[in-house]
């Protein structure tokens, strides 16, 4: 005769059993968009929607994840929805931005290489997965738990690294279209409280997410903790900073407006943090 603790440990095998083939699937269909992508964008030549298709695949895994999870909790709900702010905000920013700049410099030497540009969507591919993992995670749940403190930290988090991105993407964007800022580097709004502001944002955003969905989880799910790392690290290690301070130095290095700002301005989290 099967004992209830049998029964329970059954049930909780077959949910994570199907957890794992949400993941799965989610994990699929990001490869498959991320390939197709790179398909198009080679034979064109092109990186114009190379973002675009990345926050875009943001917002479809989401709700997938949500719809094969089988449950729509609130915790879910909300975090599905904070997802897709955020996707379909910074995916028209960087869309409208390339369609005005008409290149993007990452590219330059990538995109008539269909091998090294096939590399660049795989490694999306992984940064839209490992990124979304605690989002994957709580949608594939069904169980609920009450909402508590940690929901609300990390919405809160959530809604001051948005704010604090989009208002310097647009700060910046406005600085860039006055023609009196021709060749200057900005250093108002933000932009004068760290050097990088809108990856600060960006690493709040996703670390109030995963505040937030590790309410519901247990054990090696909060392994899961990777992905605000991993983003992070990406930032300031890999495809952010590095490129973008490199290229200030070549640009500004000798003047001492930017040495000077350089020296007062913190790198990436703002003095006040």
């Amino acid at each position: 005769m099967i004992s209830p603790g049998q029964i329970y440990s059954l049930l909780a095998a077959l949910q994570h059993l199907i957890m794992g083939s949400v993941l799965l699937k989610c994990a699929a269909a990001d490869l498959a968009i991320q390939w197709g992508g790179w398909a198009v964008a080679s034979a064109l030549k092109t990186e114009k929607f190379y973002d675009l298709a990345g926050s875009g695949t943001f917002i479809l895994l989401a709700h997938l994840s949500r719809l094969w999870g089988g449950a729509a909790h609130l915790r879910q709900n909300v975090q599905t929805g904070l997802v897709t702010a955020w996707g379909l905000r910074l995916g028209t920013f960087l869309f409208m931005r390339i369609l005005k700049d008409g290149h993007d410099r990452r590219f330059n030497n990538v995109r008539d290489s269909p091998g090294t540009f096939f590399v660049y969507w795989t490694i999306q591919a992984l940064w839209v997965f490992v990124t979304l993992l605690p989002t994957l995670m709580l949608n594939s749940e069904k169980r609920d738990v009450p909402l508590g403190p940690r929901d609300y930290i990390g919405w809160a988090v959530w809604g001051l690294g948005f704010a604090t991105e989009a208002i310097a993407d647009q700060q910046k964007w406005i600085f860039k279209r006055e023609p009196g800022n021709a060749g200057k580097f900005i250093q108002s709004g933000l932009w004068a409280y760290s050097r990088h502001p809108n990856y600060f944002g960006e690493i709040l955003q996703w670390g109030g997410l995963w505040l937030t969905a590790s309410s519901v989880m247990a054990g090696p799910q909060l392994l899961s903790a990777a992905s605000p790392l991993f983003v992070w690290f990406l930032l300031r290690h890999v495809s952010g900073i590095p490129i973008l301070e490199k290229q200030a130095l070549k640009k500004w290095g000798s003047d001492p407006a930017f040495q000077d700002y350089v020296r007062n301005t913190p790198l990436l989290w703002p003095r006040c943090f």
